[in-house]
């Protein structure tokens, strides 16, 4: 089923956070409703549609930023509290703004989730979770790593409260008190939940149903019982989309049956509805040109007519409505029209003459201030949203960079090797700078010139592993006077590794083992500066084991240590070595003696070659089609057609462009590609204390005439 919406912009506010708008409840049947939307000036806005014009019902005084949102009331009563949280201060107000409750949670650490049942108040700072009832302390829980979401499912069917961590190991948490119940896995890390149906979708069988997105764009609905969790569905991410930000249930189609609504970190909004099947199909997509922070839905701008409503990182409420746009009307009807839009028209250019008067007058007092004596210079302040995280399926980081206010340009400086990839969205200029190096530590000097009105950029870039050090980027807006802001991302020595629930334990493993007068926080600080996505807090307990895979190459990493000892194992020899160097160079830094053990298995080495293979054997292949096209173009214009050619020359001819497209994506994959199998070859007889780096060369040679056995036997039959 088709569904038509059309887009309509109310108002804007500040900067916001992620879920930080709501609709309040109805008064009547397809009446209006009134939005209320919190942002970072500390403002909390409420506002309702009158004769098209958003008219403001309250609107609080700025203060600390707002970082989460909920409604709440008594059980049994419309939801129509507003409690909104500042660091670790949680505030209420009436739906006509009128404050009722300030609440100190005397957290150490600002709340970034909160959820409101009744008289019990869930709040949630980076790894602590707290309950109170009636204001008052009931449960406490620590978590393994960092908290992103939280909700409550308050189900008849269930004896108790059951609050639902969602945490960014790829876990989501069932809690019962303060113990954790159990936990159920899922294939990303959560950003956020939502109750199915907004109560958990009364399920009278046997518990209830959450929704789940996660950073790397997956959407799934789990059922939770008194004791387990059954997944209901997961819908993969396979367009490579942006990451879900914010998901709700409401039945915009308008066939009975809520549809999920859902908006992504890279401005896309989506409708889920449900066909005879039980899982979600896409009915519907909009692109905006920001992130969506927040999604509802609703009937917000004209009576009967339902409504998908946005909030948007800069504050844009945004509704995309099935009111039509255009109205087939009698000519009685059309003056009518007319008028209205005149009005509106005219109006608009009345409050644009105003705003340019201001903007003249401002530039004309910032002059004279600025040439006065007593001038002092103040440099403008600008947000940026920043995302750096590691994309599985390519191997590759995406960086992605949001400022309010219009980029003007974008300086990438990097101290480590990396490449920077083709993305699609990305319209800026790019221009590169030679940069030497040695003396100042560059390896890569890149200008990103952005359009005009580009807020949001993004970019990918591929690291070495073994290479380790910083990526920095210097954002300048379109602001006078000109400023910069720079962020740091730091590249690990292992970067492509990524976090995993399990390894498979037959493939062969090498072991590196580690024993010194180091603390389980050192040795965990270590862990963190060598490996992405794990937490900067130290576990709790006396020890600790991490699981991991490598994205590019499949290969698994175990690690499991405690105070004074560390065991790592990985069917890759050359993980296995740069865990050596660096963790040795970390304790030496620290004055810590270590003593350290190995355990090679040599078949790990022809397992891993036989991983590279299909990758190497189809890159070899590209990029003999590639060099093969501009000849076979040559005879196709010489002959006049294709036809003599032979059926996998006129493939080649037929697939160009995208062949060429692909390659182009692919920036010095078959040279990475040799170097991992070089370090592999140093690696294995660096472990029996033999320097072979004579021997690359002849290494070099065998894989430009691969064959998988010569190279097999090449690293079994090196005599020295």
């Amino acid at each position: 089923m088709e569904i038509h919406l059309n887009r309509v912009d109310y108002i804007q506010v500040g900067v916001t956070s992620q879920k930080t708008m709501r609709l309040l409840p109805a008064l009547g049947k397809k009446a209006t409703q009134k939005v209320a939307i919190a942002d970072h000036d500390g403002v909390l806005t409420c506002f309702g549609m009158k004769k098209g014009e958003a008219v403001p019902v309250f609107k609080t005084l700025p203060g600390q930023k707002i970082a989460r949102m909920d409604l709440g009331g008594a059980a049994g009563t419309p939801q129509e509290k507003i409690f909104v949280c500042s660091g670790s201060q949680v505030r209420g107000f009436t739906k006509k703004g009128k404050q009722f409750l300030t609440f100190e949670a005397n957290l150490t650490e600002s709340i970034n989730a909160m959820h409101v049942s009744g008289a019990d108040l869930f709040v949630c700072a980076s790894y602590i979770y707290n309950h109170y009832c009636d204001c008052k302390d009931q449960d406490y829980y620590l978590s393994g790593d960092k908290i992103n979401d939280i909700t409550c499912l308050t189900s008849e069917n269930l004896t108790r409260l059951v609050p639902v961590l969602a945490c960014q190991d790829r876990v989501l948490r069932v809690l019962q008190g303060s113990e954790l119940a159990y936990d159920i896995e899922v294939p990303g890390p959560p950003s956020v939940l939502e109750l199915y149906n907004k109560d958990g979708g009364n399920d009278l069988s046997a518990g209830e149903e959450i929704l789940y997105g996660t950073t790397d764009g997956k959407i799934g609905l789990v059922q939770i019982g008194e004791d387990s969790a059954a997944t209901k569905w997961e819908i993969d991410n396979d367009k490579k989309k942006g990451g879900i930000l914010c998901i709700d249930t409401y039945d915009i189609v308008g066939d009975g049956v809520n549809d999920i609504l859902v908006g992504r970190d890279d401005g896309t909004v989506e409708v889920f509805g449900f066909d005879s099947s039980s899982e979600p199909t896409l009915r519907f997509e909009h692109v905006l040109s920001e992130s969506v922070t927040s999604i509802q839905g609703g009937c917000v701008g004209k009576e009967s007519y339902d409504e998908v409503l946005t909030a948007t990182y800069t504050g844009w409420v945004t509704g995309l409505t099935t009111e039509p746009q255009k109205t087939e009307a009698g000519p009685g009807d059309e003056v009518r029209m007319s008028k209205e839009t005149q009005s509106k028209v005219e109006a608009l250019r009345a409050e644009l003459e105003q705003l340019q008067v201001r903007v003249l007058q401002g530039r004309e007092q910032y002059q004279q201030t600025s040439q006065s004596s007593t001038a002092v210079s103040a440099v403008p302040v600008f947000s940026i949203n920043d995302k750096f995280t590691l994309c599985q399926d390519d191997a590759s980081y995406s960086l992605t960079l949001e400022v309010q206010t219009a980029i003007d340009n974008l300086l990438l400086q990097s101290d480590v090797p990396i490449d920077l990839l083709d993305v699609d969205k990305n319209s800026a200029v790019v221009s590169f700078s030679e940069c030497d190096s040695e003396p100042n530590g560059n390896f890569l000097l890149a200008t990103y010139r952005c359009q005009a009105n580009t807020t949001r950029l993004e970019l990918k870039v591929r690291s070495i592993e073994g290479q380790y050090g910083t990526l920095q980027a210097y954002v300048t807006p379109r602001l006078q006077p000109k400023t910069c802001q720079v962020r740091q991302y730091q590249i690990k020595p292992l970067s492509l590794h990524q976090r995993t629930h399990s390894i498979d334990q037959d493939r062969p493993m090498n072991r590196l083992s580690l024993v010194g007068q180091f603390s389980f926080a050192e040795i965990h600080s270590w862990v963190v500066f060598c490996l992405p996505e794990v937490p900067e807090k130290t576990p709790a307990g006396e020890s600790i084991t991490f699981y991991f895979h490598n994205t590019f190459l499949g290969t698994h990493l175990e690690a499991t240590y405690c105070k004074g000892e560390g065991h790592f194992r990985s069917d890759n020899i050359s993980t296995i070595s740069i865990l050596s160097d660096v963790l040795s160079k970390e304790a030496t830094k620290r004055k810590i003696n270590l003593n350290i053990s190995y355990d090679i298995d040599d078949d790990s080495v022809s397992h891993t070659l036989k991983m590279i293979h299909p990758k190497l054997e189809y890159q070899l292949l590209l990029a003999r089609k590639v060099q093969l096209i501009d000849a076979l173009k040559e005879l196709q214009v010489h002959e006049g057609n294709a036809d003599f050619l032979i059926p996998e020359y006129r493939n080649i001819l037929d697939e160009s462009a995208s062949l060429l497209e692909e390659y182009k994506k692919q920036p010095a994959h078959l040279e990475r590609l040799y170097g991992m199998i070089t370090d592999l070859f140093i690696d294995k007889f660096k472990f029996k204390g033999q320097n072979v780096k004579t021997k690359v060369s002849s290494l070099l040679e065998i894989l430009d005439n691969y064959d998988l056995n010569s190279l097999l036997n090449f690293f079994n039959d090196v005599d020295m």
